[in-house]
């Protein structure tokens, strides 16, 4: 049901079974999937592309001008996926040309009340973000990362996928897959290991990870030297992989 009072500009493209409540605004070059429930109040600005069966709760802003002063207008974009959850008060903004000039968000996602995702940030599918937390511009945030409230993600970071920060931290280096951090800055506390077994990696997949876990962390190796360490283990897996990966691709390096 669209409400009475909902403005919906001419060109907006809405899809099947969709709700819209009063007094919020739809601009026209938004799109919008199937099955998508929007509450009262909301701002929805473009372009912006959002999938099948999104909850987008009152007063939140998707797909605004970002914040960057560089911003001067250009034809920018937000892309959402499917099946997400933005709480009240979410605001999420649209790219820059000084990136791709896309903000991209994935599947399954849940945004609880005040998350800010900024201006060219890539964000996975099946994370959790808590109340207030905030990612600058050019945040990259894997799958199944769970970011807690009050955090704060310096620009350009890169969180890895199954990953958990710890509320009020303040990351401003990297954050590798699987490894749970606290603190501010924030520090590297341990593995993920109760994550990672409900998300159905068996046991000898997490003893692999813990053991490049402790070259990296507790063998007072350097990255590379710890990198080498794990190359040589005779236990590889794709699992292991995505863990290397994200410490040899950082750009800000990561947290030690």
């Amino acid at each position: 049901m669209i409400h009475s009072q909902a403005i919906i500009e001419p060109g907006a493209i809405i899809g099947n079974n969709v709700s819209i409540g009063p007094w919020t605004y739809i601009a026209s070059n938004v799109v919008i999937g199937d099955n998508c429930e929007i509450s009262s109040h909301v701002v929805i600005n473009g372009p912006t592309r959002i999938g099948n069966g999104n909850r987008i709760f009152q007063f939140a802003s998707i797909g605004e001008d970002c914040q960057d002063l560089k911003y001067a207008g250009e034809p920018t974009e937000l892309i959402i996926g499917d099946n997400n959850i933005f709480r009240e008060s979410c605001t999420v903004h649209r790219g820059t040309v000084q990136d791709n000039s896309v903000t991209q968000i994935g599947s399954n996602n849940l945004f609880m009340a005040y998350t800010h995702v900024a201006h060219d940030c890539l964000v996975g599918s099946h994370c959790i973000f808590a109340n207030n937390a905030s990612i600058a511009g050019h945040v990259h945030v894997g799958d199944h990362a769970i970011i807690g409230g009050m955090v704060g993600v310096h620009q350009f970071c890169h969180i890895g996928a199954h990953s958990f920060i710890a509320g009020n931290a303040l990351i401003l280096k990297d954050v590798p897959a699987y490894v749970m951090a606290s603190g501010q800055p924030a520090k590297p506390f341990g593995l993920n290991s109760e994550g990672l077994k409900r998300r159905g990696f068996d046991k000898e997949t997490v003893l692999t990870i813990k053991r490049a876990y402790k070259a990296i962390y507790r063998q007072g190796l350097s990255v590379e030297d710890a990198l080498k360490t794990i190359g040589e283990m005779p236990a590889q897996s794709p699992e292991l992989q995505v863990f290397c990966n994200s410490i040899k691709d950082s750009n800000r390096g990561i947290i030690r």
